[in-house]
């Protein structure tokens, strides 16, 4: 797999944060161009604090952008796409989506994050969710996935794709990773 990457992989964690055993914290040390966002309050959420340092961590870097997402921090792309010039983002992965619009998938404290915006993202973008999540459905997830107008990949019985997951560098990610350059590539072709 390629490590270095023209653009600058942002992470973006989610509730919680990700943990040391989590994916985006393996990818940190894999992608040389890589860097996280890092929020005030992991465990209480505020949306308009996590839209602010999600801006703060875009405007410091110079050049492309390509954003992973995992969790609530699908919901606060989402957002802050709508609110933001996204110039510089070339594309996003977008995994694992928290439904904080269903009080049944999600934890109170993200429900601020709600409603989860709808329109049509306009970057290149994968969405992509496990059979079982318990933070969302996978109809849920494919309908986000076709309002964003993002790809939709279900990766089967995986769980939240988080630390519990134990993906560790999650080969099949970075898969998916090659597919969005790929995608984003083809798209940038074609204009």
């Amino acid at each position: 797999m390629n490590t270095s990457i023209k653009h600058t992989l942002l992470i973006v964690p989610g509730l919680g944060d990700s943990g040391k055993e989590h994916w985006q914290n393996y990818w940190l040390t894999k992608y040389e161009n890589s860097r996280k966002v890092i929020q005030n309050d992991w465990d209480r959420p505020i949306l308009s604090d996590w839209l602010n340092k999600l801006n703060e961590a875009i405007a410091a870097i110079d050049g492309k952008i390509i954003i992973v997402a995992h969790s609530l921090a699908a919901s606060l792309v989402a957002h802050w796409s709508t609110t933001n010039n996204t110039q510089k983002i070339a594309g996003a992965l977008l995994v694992a989506p928290a439904d904080v619009d269903s009080r049944s998938h999600t934890p109170e404290e993200t429900w601020n994050f709600s409603p989860i915006p709808l329109a049509e993202l306009d970057y290149p973008s994968i969405v992509v969710t496990s059979s079982n999540d318990p933070y969302i459905s996978v109809k849920r997830a494919q309908f986000l996935a076709e309002q964003w107008g993002s790809a939709f990949i279900n990766i089967g019985p995986k769980g939240h794709l988080n630390s519990d997951s134990q993906l560790e560098y999650w080969k099949e990610g970075q898969g998916i990773l090659e597919s969005l350059l790929t995608i984003i590539e083809a798209e940038k072709l074609s204009n």
